[in-house]
């Protein structure tokens, strides 16, 4: 898997929370490690570090992003 993107930070989530209660829709449980997410955004601290891209959005500003992710086999 291939992810670009215009952002520049990407938060990675697993799911180790699982405990292979939950069913999805297929009626598989999920288990710890089923799962993973990468969720693309500005670094959470850019408030507060200069040297980081800004994150303020003036009135009437539009906010665009893209995010590409892209599968293929090796």
């Amino acid at each position: 898997m291939r992810v670009a993107t215009t952002e520049p930070g990407v938060q990675y989530h697993t799911a180790n929370f699982l405990d292979g209660s939950f069913p999805g829709t297929s009626g598989r449980v999920y288990r710890r490690g089923d799962a993973f997410c990468l969720e693309t955004h500005h670094f959470p601290d850019s408030p507060s570090q200069p040297s980081f891209p800004s994150t303020v959005l003036r009135p009437g500003q539009t906010y665009r992003t893209t995010t590409v992710h892209t599968f293929g086999t090796c």
